[in-house]
């Protein structure tokens, strides 16, 4: 089951949750994957700093902590982003609000069906795979 909860934000306008669950279900059913309990949270920076600091012991801003609990090829995680660091990204690489948060929430679910970005060829990858499914499932005219 993938669910969304909102912490101290607003949903954004654009954001149709059923469309994003059916999003991320493609997805994890293209990877060879079947979903499982998949819990997507929307926050602040300062709330995404704390679980940061508590759960990873760093001290920095992110966009995005993806909490790995996967079994087999049954996908199970948690996804916390802060809309604010994706606004912020946003504006940095010149995207809209909509297709970055899109494309930090695709990154997520990618981690969670076993792709990685440390090293320069995987980074690569993930952002091919990114391309891939924001192409697919996220309208050009709106982005």
């Amino acid at each position: 089951m993938i669910s969304i909860s909102l912490i101290d934000v607003k949903k954004p306008a654009f954001l149709k949750l059923r469309k994003l669950k059916s999003y991320l279900k493609d997805i994890i059913v293209s990877e060879g994957f079947h979903p499982g309990d998949l819990s997507l949270v929307l926050c602040t920076d300062e709330y995404l700093l704390k679980v940061n600091q508590d759960f990873l012991q760093h001290d920095y801003y992110t966009d995005i902590i993806t909490f790995d609990y996967c079994k087999g090829v049954k996908i199970h995680g948690d996804l916390m982003i802060s809309l604010d660091r994706v606004l912020e990204n946003s504006a940095i690489q010149k995207t809209s609000f909509e297709e970055e948060l899109f494309r930090v929430v695709f990154h997520g679910t990618l981690h969670l069906c076993g792709y990685k970005d440390k090293v320069k060829k995987d980074i690569l990858l993930m952002r091919s795979k990114e391309a891939q499914y924001l192409n697919r499932h996220v309208s050009r005219e709106t982005l």
